[in-house]
């Protein structure tokens, strides 16, 4: 019993470490920049823009996924300019951890994007996933037009209706404003560090769970 609760103890320790100071850690090649508008258009794509807890787990999730061009972590929904990740971590700017995902919708739909964002992700946990807590970790839609807004509201009501999750759905649904890019180290982070406890405890089995589930949407390989 004692070798139990010292290795739960341990885990624990090593997780918050991941937490508070994980995220200090460069990563090992430079980070993809945003696409401008110009390119945006040039390259037929789309965007969207969702919270769902912290950003390396949800970056992870739909870079795999087949049509998405790239997608970038960063911050939005609060009215600080510029803000740092130590700024955003404190949850006083307002700001959640999110990312912009640049799509193909001849490849896969924005709805589709939804339906893949509510399956890796507690929608009903208030300011919260898993070990993450704060308003910077809450779920949320940032909707770029009117199309989205009524396509991301359709699936939140289709949801309730046939009680998809056991408790009721808080995924905020909110205008999109501006979207400021994370620090470079923050970017492609599962990728770049593996032996990280963070990643090996929480985003490495979403990833793994969201590769069985979306088989199927798979890219075959990924950037």
């Amino acid at each position: 019993m004692n070798r139990i609760y010292f290795s739960l103890l341990t885990f624990l320790v090593l997780l918050l470490q991941a937490c508070t100071e994980g995220k200090t850690k460069p990563v090992t090649a430079p980070a993809l920049p945003a696409f401008s508008a110009a390119e945006v258009k040039a390259k037929g794509l789309e965007i969207a823009t969702f919270a769902g807890g912290c950003f390396w787990c949800t970056e992870a999730v739909f870079e795999r996924l087949r049509g998405v061009d790239r997608v970038i972590s960063g911050y939005t929904g609060g009215p600080e300019k510029n803000p740092t990740y130590e700024q955003v971590g404190s949850g006083e700017t307002g700001h959640a951890e999110s990312v912009q995902i640049y799509f193909d919708p001849k490849q896969v739909t924005y709805p589709e994007l939804l339906e893949v964002f509510f399956a890796t992700h507690d929608p009903t946990t208030l300011n919260r996933q898993g070990p993450d807590v704060g308003k910077q970790y809450r779920s949320a839609i940032f909707y770029h037009n009117e199309e989205q807004k009524q396509q991301a509201a359709a699936y939140l009501k289709e949801l309730e209706a046939k009680k998809a999750f056991p408790n009721r759905i808080v995924t905020q649904l909110q205008p999109y404003k501006i979207f400021y890019p994370a620090e470079d180290y923050h970017q492609d982070y599962y990728e770049h560090n593996p032996n990280n406890p963070y990643v090996q405890s929480v985003t490495a089995p979403k990833v793994h769970k969201f590769e069985k589930q979306f088989k199927a949407k798979l890219k075959t390989t990924t950037s």
